[in-house]
């Protein structure tokens, strides 16, 4: 029963189970009785997103240097300890249970939850490919 890593948004997997929003604002637009109807997620989770700050940062990246700058201050974030309890929690619930975390990028190699993956396996999370 692994952690889904999804983009939030879009179609639920099977066995998904339900969804954690790790993002900084909630979607634009949407009505909060629709978060989860429309796919976005169940629980909001804004401990497990880039601070606002790291937030533009990695939404302005272009080169590598730049995204590994990003992933070494989002790791140091995620350090602190509110947010390395919740990813040992998360780890932990995994093997007990299915769920998914999120954010809204496109593309996840570009985007903090390829980072909050590596953190989860590194918390011997299951997570699912």
């Amino acid at each position: 029963m692994p952690i889904h890593i999804v983009r939030l948004g879009s179609p639920r997997g099977p066995d998904e189970g339900p969804r954690i929003g790790t993002v900084r604002r909630p979607p634009r637009g949407v009505p909060k009785t629709e978060f989860a109807t429309q796919n976005w997620y169940d629980t909001w989770f804004p401990l497990l997103a880039p601070s606002a700050e790291l937030m533009k940062q990695g939404q302005a990246v272009e080169t590598e240097a730049q995204w590994q700058a990003f992933a070494k201050a989002y790791r140091r974030e995620m350090a602190e300890p509110g947010a390395a309890q919740s990813i040992t929690l998360l780890a932990t619930l995994s093997t007990h249970s299915s769920f998914a975390v999120g954010c809204y990028c496109e593309h996840e190699a570009r985007c903090h939850r390829s980072l909050l993956r590596g953190l989860l396996l590194e918390a011997g999370a299951q997570v699912a490919p």
